[in-house]
């Protein structure tokens, strides 16, 4: 092993091989939710905003041969409509227990509807209610009134499936810059930043911290 090998612990490797390997680790480190990233939004006058959410899927080829990270949610949420109105976001997962956070950058996409209801059906029925009951983001007048949404869409379902609504739905950010971050004695962390090249590749270099 070389000198440069030896310093730098953050290889210069396929960018979604990495996060795989790093959120492997995360998955068994971690407490609880390794899954839970930061989902930042903005709206078409750039003014930003940001929230936790889940990633339920990624891969390098999800989607398509530039890959992605696909998460949930109600299109008329404040994330959903920045989303739809501004389709680009930023994610950060931070894993504190193994002392590293990557950072992603790209643009946004809907899941097809297929791939939006298979998910769907696979969560908890109260979830599925949810989902119907709430209006999310928007003004509530009282925790009572949402109750009694809640109530109202669990009579109309007694039984059978709960179909998926046609305002919930999945997006999709396909990236187009990773930053991996790993923490070091003395505040000398370490960063790598790997580009989408025109022609699908990626290009990397070290940041200082």
């Amino acid at each position: 092993m070389d000198e440069t090998q030896a310093i730098n612990a953050i290889p210069d490797a396929a960018p979604f091989a990495l996060f795989d390997e790093w959120f492997a680790e995360a998955r068994k480190a971690e407490p609880s939710d390794a899954d839970a990233v930061a989902l930042a939004t903005a709206t078409r006058d750039a003014m930003p905003s940001v929230r936790m959410v889940l990633m339920k899927d990624h891969g390098a080829d999800l989607l398509g041969p530039q890959g992605g990270f696909v998460f949930y949610t109600n299109c008329h949420s404040r994330k959903g409509a920045e989303l739809l109105d501004n389709p680009q976001a930023a994610m950060l997962f931070h894993w504190k227990s193994l002392r590293r956070q990557i950072r992603i950058e790209g643009t946004i996409t809907q899941v097809p509807d297929a791939m939006a209801d298979a998910y769907f059906a696979s969560r908890g029925r109260d979830s599925q209610l949810g989902a119907h009951a709430s209006d999310q983001s928007a003004p509530l007048d009282s925790r009572g009134t949402f109750i009694a949404r809640i109530a109202k869409v669990t009579a109309r379902h007694l039984v059978g499936k709960v179909p998926r609504p046609p305002h919930w739905t999945g997006f999709c950010l396909t990236p187009s810059a990773f930053e991996f971050w790993l923490d070091r004695p003395f505040r000398l962390h370490e960063r790598r930043r790997f580009e989408r090249l025109p022609d699908g590749g990626w290009t990397s270099r070290l940041l200082y911290p």
